[in-house]
């Protein structure tokens, strides 16, 4: 089978990054683990939803999240014994949020400031988390992005 590269150049669904929020960038989806959750089971979760992070929460996607695993604190915790420790004590990434509605150049200073991989999207009214913004998402809009 071969495969034909296309390159897509931008549509009114890609704007550009100046003119994007964080809702053009986000995937729309949270994937949590409950505090106590070991390191190989945030291990496993990751791989089979091809995510980079994982959301630490007492629950299900109905909260906030209070921390996040990304794949480099999973990293980072390698040599240890992934079946005793756990999410709670891994979640070394800092826990930030940003809104739907805010512009995606504001979320990227966030990430740059804190040097973060990952932002928790919190709907405002809520307070409740509705998605995660990767630095592959922000990828993506400036490998596209033109509107």
């Amino acid at each position: 089978m071969n495969r034909v590269k296309q390159e897509i150049e931008g549509s009114y669904v890609t704007p550009s990054i100046e003119h994007a929020t964080v809702r053009d960038a986000m995937r729309p989806e949270v994937i949590t683990c409950p505090p106590d959750a070991t390191l190989r089971e945030v291990a496993r979760t990751m791989a089979s939803e091809h995510v980079h992070s994982v959301v630490v929460s007492g629950g299900g996607t109905a909260e906030r999240g209070w921390g996040i695993v990304s794949d480099m604190d999973l990293m980072r915790a390698a040599r240890e014994d992934l079946d005793e420790r756990t999410a709670h004590w891994a979640a070394a990434s800092e826990f930030l949020s940003v809104s739907p509605d805010d512009a995606l150049e504001r979320a990227l200073q966030m990430m740059l400031e804190h040097d973060l991989t990952h932002l928790v999207v919190v709907d405002p009214d809520t307070d409740k988390a509705v998605g995660v913004l990767s630095t592959l998402d922000v990828a993506g809009l400036l490998a596209w992005g033109r509107a």
